[in-house]
């Protein structure tokens, strides 16, 4: 008798052991997500859900973008959910510095915020460049990190007055995320402000 119940407490145990390894996995959600392993190189270890991309010194119009990171259901907010983006400088280039080794590829313009109680973020930048000689619309690429989640792309920040965005490639958005186009106006310091709200897995194929 007795050997029998050691049995069935080993059995549960392992059992046990083995939904917590399990809820410990990351599932796997969204398409091909490229170059998106970029976004841990460099990370700081500390992270806000306000954060300053550009220096003082760096050319181009001063963006502050900001909003709210809901979950799935669209009116929670999400909080320590980390959000990296990365963007062209004024002259459309990825321009790493001349001693930048992570990233590279993802240019010298790049940063995370992790969302607050309240699922805010918010990053100071500048208004990115268009690619020289394309066609391509000014944006910036984002990429989201929750908990117990594969990263995943979402919809690119685009900007409704850019003369770029034609409705054609507008149509091609899929709005993982929600819609990326938004709507900027500057203020009296001659700053573009925009918001842009995220829910979590909008979208996104196997989420």
């Amino acid at each position: 008798m007795k050997s029998i119940v050691l049995l069935l407490t080993t059995f549960i145990f392992i059992l046990s052991g083995c939904a917590q390894s399990n809820s410990n996995e990351e599932r796997s959600v969204g398409s091909s997500c490229e170059d998106c392993e970029m976004m841990f190189e460099g990370m700081p270890q500390n992270l806000l859900w306000q954060t300053t991309i550009s220096g003082s010194d760096e050319p181009g119009e001063p963006l502050i973008i900001r909003g709210t990171i809901f979950k799935p259901d669209g009116k929670t907010p999400a909080p320590d959910v980390i959000l990296y983006v990365y963007h062209t400088n004024s002259k459309g280039k990825y321009s790493p510095t001349p001693k930048q080794t992570d990233a590279k590829r993802h240019g010298h313009l790049r940063g995370w915020i992790k969302t607050d109680a309240q699922g805010r973020y918010e990053f100071k930048t500048i208004r990115p460049g268009s690619y020289p000689f394309r066609k391509d619309p000014q944006h910036i690429h984002p990429i989201v990190k929750e908990s117990n989640t594969s990263v995943y792309w979402i919809d690119e920040f685009l900007f409704d007055d850019d003369p770029l965005l034609t409705e054609e490639q507008k149509v091609r958005h899929q709005k993982r995320g929600g819609s990326g186009i938004i709507t900027l106006t500057k203020d009296a310091n001659g700053v573009w402000i925009g918001r842009r709200d995220i829910i979590l897995g909008l979208n996104v194929p196997g989420y």
